[in-house]
């Protein structure tokens, strides 16, 4: 017998995100249906139609959820790790903020971003959704780039956030901590070096 749906929404929606999560990330975004995170998540489909309305509105919740670690409605420039990064007058250290704020941020995301980019291919919203993320994690190092840049003369912003793109790719993330064993500490350790050399940093102090 099915559940009923839950009143209160919160309890329902964390157990389909969870859910959501392990199908998205094994089985695949394409091959997972709303009965299938129903049935992960111990709930009834009328619940996850309730609470999110189709399953490209769960995904959507999951990447935001997975990118800010909480539900909170704080946007990603407005975090804390953000404004400590910007007002840290040292440029080393700027980065070693920001970088170990979006490590963090990937250790929860990359696995979600990869499921999205596997779908975008095949699915016009998902692909949009894709899009949607790359553009703001684009616009998130390009402000930290650009506070940093009135820290360091000469740097190239434009140059800086490329390379920042590439290091701090959910591929990247993946491939270096996931399948070649890097601790978080050497990754992080990496992605500062390769950026305070794009910045032109190391030949500055």
């Amino acid at each position: 017998m099915a559940t009923p749906i839950e009143d209160d929404k919160t309890p329902a929606r964390r157990k389909i995100l969870t859910a959501a999560r392990t199908l998205f990330t094994t089985a695949g975004y394409a091959s997972t249906t709303i009965k299938a995170i129903a049935t992960e998540a111990g709930v009834a489909v009328q619940t996850v139609y309730f609470v999110f309305g189709n399953k490209r509105s769960v995904l959507a919740a999951l990447l935001d959820v997975s990118i800010a670690g909480d539900d909170e409605p704080i946007a990603t420039l407005d975090r804390p790790w953000v404004a400590a990064a910007v007002a840290e007058p040292d440029p080393m250290a700027q980065l070693r903020i920001q970088v170990h704020a979006a490590r963090l941020i990937l250790d929860r995301v990359a696995p979600v971003l990869l499921a999205v980019r596997a779908a975008a291919g095949a699915d016009a919203e998902v692909a949009q959704l894709w899009q949607t993320t790359c553009e703001h994690h684009e616009t998130v190092l390009r402000h930290l780039m650009t506070a940093l840049a009135g820290k360091v003369d000469g740097l190239d912003v434009d140059r800086c956030v490329d390379v920042g793109l590439a290091l701090q790719s959910p591929e990247t993330h993946a491939l270096l901590i996931d399948e070649r064993g890097w601790s978080a500490t050497d990754y992080d350790g990496w992605v500062v070096g390769a950026l305070a050399a794009a910045a032109g940093i190391g030949n500055r102090i």
